[in-house]
């Protein structure tokens, strides 16, 4: 999947970034597994447990601002490889109809996720000075627990987007009452 921007604006805590991530590649979700999946019958929107072995996110990055304690200035490419990932998606729908079948209409998704594992790399983040580049990168990816932490938000809206737009598409073209039985109808 390509994403053309994601914006990072955090100032609170251990993350201090004003950053943009610019022509995103990300992979790794066609191994996705559903472990769990329950449709409320109150309003038919659901929670869906995932298991993603891996995804990565790579791209060009602009950024200015700190990652704990270490001071972040560049441009360049990067990419960010989350592992062993738990998702816990919850998804608001809305019902319609549409050619005598009932359609969800996904108008948002909401995740929650756990990791086994960060790894992370970004090029160019002293202008130049390579030692430095090498040394943060490798530092970020020693302490990858509390950089995740500090990424959380991040990560998380990105596949919020992500999930979003996959939900979008296939429900909009796949009738729900091909899922659920009892949904109603108007």
């Amino acid at each position: 999947m390509k994403i053309s921007k994601i914006r990072i604006l955090q100032g609170d805590g251990p993350v201090s970034v004003n950053a943009s991530l610019s022509k995103v590649v990300v992979t790794g979700f066609a191994s996705t597994k559903v472990v769990r999946n329950v449709v409320s019958s109150k309003d038919y929107s659901w929670e869906t447990h995932i298991r993603l072995p891996k995804m990565r996110l790579e791209g060009n990055y602009h950024m200015q601002g700190r990652i704990l304690v270490i001071p972040l200035n560049g441009h360049g490419k990067c990419w960010f490889e989350p592992s062993g990932m738990d998702i816990i998606m919850r998804t608001t729908t809305d019902l319609y109809q549409k050619n005598g079948h009932v359609f969800y209409n996904v108008t948002a998704t909401k995740v929650d996720y756990t990791i086994s594992g960060l790894r992370l790399h970004m090029g160019n983040l002293f202008e130049g000075v390579k030692v430095l580049e090498d040394s943060t990168n490798q530092y970020l990816n020693d302490n990858w627990r509390p950089v995740s932490e500090a990424l959380k938000p991040i990560i998380a809206k990105t596949i919020e987007d992500i999930l979003l737009a996959i939900m979008q598409n296939i429900f909009n073209q796949i009738p729900a009452d091909y899922f659920v039985a009892d949904l109603p109808r108007s």
